[in-house]
């Protein structure tokens, strides 16, 4: 299994550890890039920012899918013409509705066993983690708009992700963290984790937090 987590995509920091994941050039590596969560935002800058990014690290074939407009047959069938899935950020609630409704984990895990590549971003990060209710303890505009009450994530690490870290949030992230039971990995926008067959690496400068 092969998954990129980041806070905020690809910045020359979480590039390089991208890169070494594919088994070939990035010009022939095919992207399906999933923007639902983006859809009930009303600033959606970060989604082309995100596209523009890949384009300039050489990946020429970039397929847009929204998880709302399938189903598990269709999906399980569209995956595999893909390299890489790039999940983007957006309403964590509304990603994760999506997610299930269309049966994108099932097709996801059938995609990764046989050496597909899950690059998240924020939300994309959240959801593929345990449980996605720390993304309310700090983002007040990461609202719960589809009434979502099974707050689970795909589960594919045993912790949950927590982006766009600041220091002033280690104070909310403590307090809450009394009442919640899986461990804590904060990230800056400059750093990832990296997990490859198991094992796990943290990418990116500076102090790694993880909250237990």
């Amino acid at each position: 299994m092969k998954l990129l987590l980041t806070s905020a995509g690809l910045p020359p920091e979480t590039a390089k550890a991208f890169l070494k994941l594919l088994n070939k050039e990035p010009e022939e590596t095919r992207v399906c890039f999933i923007t639902t969560a983006s859809h009930p935002e009303e600033n959606k800058e970060y989604v082309e920012k995100d596209r523009k990014r890949l384009l300039e690290l050489g990946f020429k074939t970039i397929t847009e899918i929204d998880l709302k407009e399938e189903n598990e047959e269709s999906l399980i069938k569209k995956l595999n013409n893909f390299d890489v899935i790039f999940v983007e950020g957006g309403n964590t609630f509304y990603l994760l509705k999506y997610v299930r409704e269309s049966g994108f984990e099932k097709a996801l895990k059938s995609f990764l066993e046989r050496g597909g590549i899950y690059l998240g971003v924020s939300a994309g990060s959240y959801i593929a983690g345990l449980d996605i209710s720390p993304t309310q303890w700090k983002h007040v505009e990461d609202k719960n708009i589809v009434g979502l009450k099974d707050l689970r994530g795909m589960g594919f690490v045993d912790f949950v992700i927590f982006p766009h870290y600041r220091p002033e949030h280690e104070a909310v992230i403590k307090e809450n963290k009394i009442n919640f039971p899986f461990p804590i990995v904060a990230l800056t926008d400059l750093q990832a984790v990296l997990v490859e067959d198991g094992k796990i690496e943290f990418v990116g400068p500076g102090e790694f937090k993880k909250f237990e």
